[in-house]
């Protein structure tokens, strides 16, 4: 008798929402949203501002209520067990939370009193969050002397002084430099390699790109699109090549040669045809043109990106 075949091990889910809707007034912030994040992974909720993501991570955090919808995080009921849901979770917001009078490492003894740690496990706590975050020789200094990055990687540090298996990242890296931007995508990715689940809004779209195993695209309290960054950007037209030629005569053959809709610039020398970039699709059409004698001096290629995908689903250039 043949053995039986081992299923793949299912990913648990770390966040399960069904039918979640908020109101202000009659303003409608979030109507009827579904989603679900594995363990382990990036959730990036995209939008315009006024979409509503901020809202949403002040529902799932405990912070307001929802009118309608239920919610599960790490297993435990939001409405039923939000007890249960603050001890799992972590939630870094929009602008830091330091206490810029206090030095670095008694914000992280302060916050690990909060969570009456006791001191000896207090202190081992925030001597190791000093140490992953790079923080250990500005320790004994005054917060107000950090800069805009420093603050932002304590801030998340003092999220993680609970160890929580879920974190809340509200537009983490807003107003930091492109430098301490990717440190905080490496802590970001650190973290899920451990385990932790990351639910991340963000204005930066790159930001998704690099980060996220799954993106939702949240517009007037709708999801309008979900999956993967690759995903997204194949429902989204725009893809095309440019060539450039060394004169007007040479442009002319080429578009004659392609015979498919493409847009020429006479002045800058250029041609955009539309394409899918594949290799295949690429190679036929430098094959064409070689067989015909026109020389391309230069080619890049345009794949769609998540700013197409923005711009394409909600209007808004992002």
């Amino acid at each position: 008798m043949s053995s039986p075949t081992p299923q793949a091990a299912t990913v648990p889910t770390a966040i399960a929402v069904a039918g979640l809707r908020k109101s202000f007034g009659e303003h409608v912030v979030l109507n009827g949203i579904d989603l679900t994040v594995p363990q382990g992974t990036v959730f990036a909720l995209l939008g315009p501002n006024g979409a509503g993501k901020t809202t949403m991570v002040q529902i799932l955090s405990t912070l307001i209520h929802a009118d309608r919808g239920e919610a599960a995080l790490a297993g435990y009921d939001l409405n039923r067990e939000p007890a249960r849901v603050r001890e799992v979770i972590g939630v870094t917001g929009q602008y830091s939370a330091v206490d810029e009078l206090l030095t670095g490492r008694e914000n992280l003894m302060l916050m690990a009193g909060l969570y009456h740690l006791g001191r000896p496990a207090a202190k081992a706590r925030t001597e190791t969050l000093l140490e992953q975050f790079d923080l250990t020789e500005t320790a004994g200094k005054l917060v107000a002397t950090y800069s805009g990055g420093m603050k932002r990687k304590l801030d998340l540090a003092m999220t993680l002084v609970s160890d929580p298996r879920i974190i809340f990242l509200d537009e983490p890296t807003t107003g930091l430099d492109p430098r301490s931007r990717r440190v905080m995508w490496q802590i970001v990715k650190d973290l899920t390699r451990s385990g932790v689940t990351v639910f991340l809004t963000t204005q930066y779209l790159e930001e998704a790109d690099q980060l996220a195993d799954q993106i939702a695209l949240l517009d007037h309290g709708t999801l309008i699109a979900e999956g993967t960054p690759e995903e997204l950007k194949r429902l989204t037209p725009g893809g095309h090549i440019r060539l450039r030629f060394t004169d007007v005569s040479t442009l002319g053959k080429a578009l004659t040669v392609i015979a498919r809709p493409g847009q020429a610039d006479e002045e800058a020398l250029t041609l955009e045809v539309p394409t899918s970039g594949s290799v295949p699709e690429l190679r036929g059409i430098l094959t064409r043109l070689d067989d015909h004698g026109v020389d391309v001096a230069e080619l890049t290629v345009h794949t769609p990106d998540l700013d197409d995908v923005f711009l394409t689903l909600t209007g808004n250039e992002a």
